[in-house]
């Protein structure tokens, strides 16, 4: 049971271990350590490991448990995490908990990093920068009102009866509103089904009809359509009758509670807190739900998610897929198609009027100068942000103009940075491609989606950065 291999120096994995600086990451994960742990106590972690951990998963968008038996029991994945000399193995625990403290920031740190390495190699230059936005998708179900108070009554009945004694007699309170709302949920989710049924019944043979028959089915179809409509608002008004007076309940419960949840441990501390966070949601969901009904109009900033609420829907206005439901993000491409990425907490945040500008920003804080060339669609463009980009610095501003505005650059110029700025696109699908796991992650917080998103682009540039590397060997040895 203890075989004894050779592993090849050309593997991907034995290469980055080869590469990569540990120390340097090492110093990177100790300023995230030291500005998010309160103390120092306790035993010291296996950094080398876990940095090895971080990076195995990039290059898969590996589960935390897939990343442990990688490392248990793959070899070149032994030697990527340094553990050659030992039968120890971090478990998915404990990588998992790493994952979470690290979180967005060291995990940007991380891929910031690999970009400067691949500087440094000569397969990146930063001298040519093209930048864009793009939508990180959650793994969430579609929102509508039934659905989002669904969820909400279900988190509701779990979480009571392990959040102590106050909430878990709030069951027996609510228990008949409960059944109540369950039978709403079945109601609505049927009377589609329901009338369309009831549609086909009625319908006759349509090549027996006269053209005045038609016009009646015509008719008869727009009411039955309309009449589905107003019954699925009247049941949604229902619920949302319903959902009041449990949520009047529950703040009930959770005031008489208060007392009593320092003394909660583990599960029921973490019920509590969800209970917490259930009633917050719904206080400010329901008057989003009943402006719905009464205008028809989505409120402003709506609760999309009642277990992350900080997601947004983020309108993109492509054919098939007019909205996306995630988080945006700003993707900075140096020439050599190594990817650099910004996460917005706020919708409003990455505008692509402000974004255009503060990618230069973003670069020369990197990089300590700016591109000399760069590009942005036209999203992006007003004279305003051109006249900043050159006070910035940038020598060649392509920013794409709207209209019949003429190009700030020459012709030559244009068609290099028009050449670049078609490159962004193919990096955006690389890094959405499940292979790396930038879409719909397997996330439960805005922090680990975050995460997942420099991961993801870790992943890619580090998988270039070996293939370059691996390139030029072969090229040396022929030559």
């Amino acid at each position: 049971m203890r075989p004894t291999i050779e592993v090849s120096a050309d593997h991907p994995l034995v290469v980055l271990e080869r590469t990569i600086d540990w120390t340097e990451l090492a110093e990177r994960a100790e300023q995230i350590r030291s500005m998010k742990l309160k103390s120092a106590a306790g035993a010291k972690p296996h950094l080398r490991a876990l940095n090895g951990a971080m990076i195995l998963g990039a290059g898969r968008s590996m589960s935390f448990r897939q990343a442990e038996d990688q490392i248990r029991h793959y070899a070149p994945a032994r030697v990527l995490c340094g553990l050659t000399e030992t039968n120890w193995t971090p478990d998915h625990n404990t990588i998992a908990d790493y994952a979470q403290l690290l979180g967005p920031e060291g995990m940007q740190l991380f891929n910031e990093y690999s970009v400067e390495l691949a500087v440094t190699h000569g397969f990146a230059d930063p001298s040519v920068m093209v930048a864009d936005t793009t939508a990180q998708e959650a793994a969430i179900p579609h929102p509508n009102e039934m659905g989002l108070m669904a969820s909400y009554v279900k988190a509701v009945e779990k979480a009571s009866q392990q959040a102590g004694e106050a909430p878990k007699d709030l069951v027996g309170k609510v228990e008949e509103q409960v059944k109540e709302a369950k039978k709403k949920v079945r109601e609505y989710r049927l009377l589609a089904k329901k009338k369309s049924g009831e549609t086909e019944e009625d319908s006759d043979d349509p090549e027996e009809e006269t053209g005045e028959a038609k016009e009646k089915s015509g008719e008869t179809k727009e009411e039955t359509v309309e009449t589905s409509k107003q019954a699925r608002n009247r049941i949604i008004g229902e619920m949302a009758k319903i959902v009041a007076g449990i949520q009047e309940k529950l703040g009930e419960a959770l005031e008489k509670a208060t007392p009593a949840a320092d003394e909660l441990r583990k599960v029921g501390k973490a019920a509590h807190s969800k209970l917490v966070q259930m009633h917050q949601m719904m206080t400010l969901l329901l008057p989003q739900i009943l402006y719905w009904l009464q205008t028809g109009k989505v409120a402003v900033d709506k609760i999309i998610n009642l277990h992350i609420p900080e997601l947004y829907s983020i309108v993109r206005g492509k054919a098939g897929k007019a909205v996306e439901f995630g988080l945006k993000w700003g993707v900075r491409r140096l020439k050599g198609g190594y990817v650099l990425l910004t996460m917005a907490y706020d919708n409003h945040d990455l505008v692509d009027t402000r974004y255009a500008v503060r990618a230069v920003g973003e670069h020369i804080d990197m990089f300590g100068k700016p591109p000399e060339s760069y590009a942005y669609d036209r999203g992006g463009w007003s004279k305003k942000n051109v006249e900043k980009l050159k006070g910035l610095g940038v020598a060649q501003v392509g920013l794409a103009p709207r209209g019949k505005a003429n190009w700030p650059v020459t012709d030559a110029v244009k068609q290099e940075l028009v050449n670049e700025r078609s490159k962004v696109e193919g990096c955006i699908g690389a890094i959405k491609n499940q292979r790396y796991g930038f879409n719909r992650p397997r996330a439960r917080s805005v922090e680990m989606m975050g995460m997942c998103g420099h991961r993801a682009a870790l992943g890619h540039n580090l998988n270039k950065l070996v293939r370059g590397l691996l390139g030029r060997k072969r090229w040396e040895m022929v030559g």
